[in-house]
C-alpha cells in the first residue's frame, strides 16, 4: 500500500522548493531522459548484490521513478523496502511501478523515521541536491542499525564541468549562480565517525549532444534545473546564453557535438 507525508522544508542556499517542484513536473518524461542516471543506478545496483550482508528492512532515499527500487526488489523479493522522495511525483511514479510497496515523501536532510529503523539504506543521484552533506548523512546514520549499510551514489565536483565552465567565461568575472557539486574528499568528510568506509570511487561518464540547446533540453526534462535560492529568472540574458553557447562549442565541441562530463562518486560505508 502506497504512503505519502509531507516532507520539512528546509533553510539552505538550495531552493528545497524548487527541487521538489522541478522533479515532480518532469517525473512522466524522466526514463525517456535520464540516461546517465539509469547507468548510475545500474553499476550502483551491482555494488550492492555484491555484497554478502543480510537485510531485513531496507530504505531508498530519492527513489525518483524507481530506476534503482526495481532492480533492488527484483534481486531482493523479500526485502521489506520503504520507498521515499524528496518530489511527489516521484513517489507516485514509483507506486504506480511497485504498488505493493511503502512509499512515502521525505526529505534526505530531515528523514521522517525512527532511529535504527534499517539495516539497508540505499540512495542514487540525490545527495548532490543538498547543501550540509555531513547533516544529511548524519540523519543516515541515525536510521541505520549498527553494522547497517548505507550505499550511495552522487555526482560529484567535474560534473557538467564543460558547462559550468563556459558560463562562467560568458560572464566575464560576475558571479556565477550556478550549482557546484562536492569534492570527493568532501564526501569522505561528510561520513564523519558515525560510518565505515567500506568502498569508495569516482568514475566518469560521457554524454553527447548535438548543441548546448540540446543539453540544456534534457536537463530540464529530467528536473535537474538550477536550484540556488540566488538564481537569476532564467540562466543568463540572451547575450550571455550565445556567449556561454559559442564558448562551449569553441573549446569543448568535436565532431560529435558537445560533451557533457558527469563525475559519480559511489560509496559505501558501515554504521559504527
Amino acid at each position: 500500500m502506497a504512503r505519502f507525508s509531507p516532507v520539512k522544508e528546509m533553510e539552505s542556499s538550495i531552493d528545497r522548493r524548487q527541487v521538489r517542484q522541478h522533479f515532480s513536473c518532469h517525473a512522466r518524461e524522466y526514463d525517456r531522459y535520464a540516461h546517465v542516471q539509469q547507468k548510475v543506478a545500474g553499476r550502483l545496483s551491482e555494488l550492492i548484490f555484491a555484497r554478502d550482508d543480510v537485510w531485513t528492512r531496507a530504505l531508498e532515499i530519492g527513489c525518483g521513478t524507481g530506476l534503482l527500487s526495481r532492480r533492488v526488489a527484483r534481486r531482493y523479493p523479500e526485502l521489506p523496502i520503504v520507498f521515499s522522495d524528496l518530489a511527489h511525483g516521484m513517489s507516485l511514479a514509483t507506486a504506480e511501478l511497485l504498488p505493493a510497496s511503502q512509499v512515502c515523501d521525505a526529505d534526505a536532510a530531515s528523514l521522517p523515521f525512527r532511529d535504527d529503523a534499517f539495516d539497508l539504506v540505499i540512495s542514487s543521484s540525490v545527495y548532490q541536491w543538498l547543501e550540509d552533506l555531513p547533516a544529511a548523512f548524519s540523519e543516515a546514520a541515525r536510521i541505520l542499525r549498527p553494522g547497517g549499510v548505507f550505499a550511495v551514489a552522487l555526482f560529484g565536483e567535474k560534473t557538467l564541468h564543460e558547462l559550468r565552465t563556459s558560463h562562467q567565461r560568458a560572464l566575464s568575472g560576475k558571479f556565477s549562480h550556478g550549482q557546484n557539486f562536492f569534492p570527493l574528499d568532501s564526501v569522505i568528510r561528510a561520513l564523519g565517525e558515525a560510518f565505515i568506509p567500506l568502498f569508495v570511487t569516482s568514475e566518469f561518464e560521457i554524454e553527447w549532444h548535438a548543441s548546448v540547446p540540446d543539453l540544456l533540453r534534457n536537463l530540464k526534462r529530467i528536473g535537474a534545473q538550477n536550484s540556488s535560492r540566488n538564481r537569476p529568472a532564467g540562466l543568463a540574458s540572451r547575450q550571455v546564453m550565445q556567449q556561454m553557447i559559442d564558448s562551449y562549442h569553441k573549446e569543448f565541441g568535436s565532431a560529435r557535438g558537445i560533451p557533457a562530463t558527469y563525475e559519480t562518486i559511489y560509496l559505501l560505508a558501515r554504521r559504527r
